[in-house]
């Protein structure tokens, strides 16, 4: 039978791990929008063919939001999403958004604010996709917004990471949202 220390370090590991593969999510995306390099970027949708650092790669004019707030978006807010597709104001924000989220995930300091961000960023994907394909109200979107509250009550920044050391700041201690 397992002690109540194992159990706990397990499962703080099992959040250290799971805090950086959603990092890692949202790190990729930003480093896929921003190079354009062919997985949700520069990728043709009807011939599959991938063109690196085409023009949809922001780091050459592209908008890393278009495509989705244009063509994806449906149900009650449709107006609303497609009125933001291009803004570079939007763009702006989503890639920050993405780069931050994913950096402080990956590295395990600010967790709980990276968390709160990559939470907000996917419920806001969701209320652009009210409808959801498969199931009437639940989508992934919402599922991987738990898993960041999740990682935002758990200390998941503690493993695997620099997490350990930075929670070990007066500032951070003193102020438990910096965590």
């Amino acid at each position: 039978m397992k002690t109540k220390q194992a159990k706990s370090t397990n499962l703080s590991w099992f959040w250290g791990l799971l805090r950086l593969a959603m990092g890692w999510t949202f790190l990729w995306a930003f480093i896929d929008k921003l190079f354009g390099l062919g997985f949700a970027t520069c990728r043709e949708a009807a011939t599959n063919l991938v063109s690196v650092m085409c023009e949809k790669a922001w780091l050459l004019g592209g908008s890393p939001t278009t495509g989705f707030l244009k063509f994806a978006a449906q149900g009650p807010f449709v107006d609303f999403f497609n009125s933001l597709a291009g803004n570079p104001i939007i763009d702006w924000l989503f890639m920050l958004g993405l780069l931050f989220a994913g950096a402080t995930l990956f590295l395990g300091v600010l967790v709980k604010l990276g968390s709160y961000a990559g939470a907000l960023m996917f419920l806001l994907m969701y209320l652009a996709l009210i409808g959801p394909e498969n199931n009437p109200f639940l989508d992934d979107h919402i599922i991987y917004a738990i898993v960041l509250l999740g990682l935002a009550a758990s200390g998941a920044g503690a493993y695997f990471g620099f997490g350990k050391k930075w929670q070990t700041l007066k500032l951070v201690r003193a102020n438990k949202i910096l965590e």
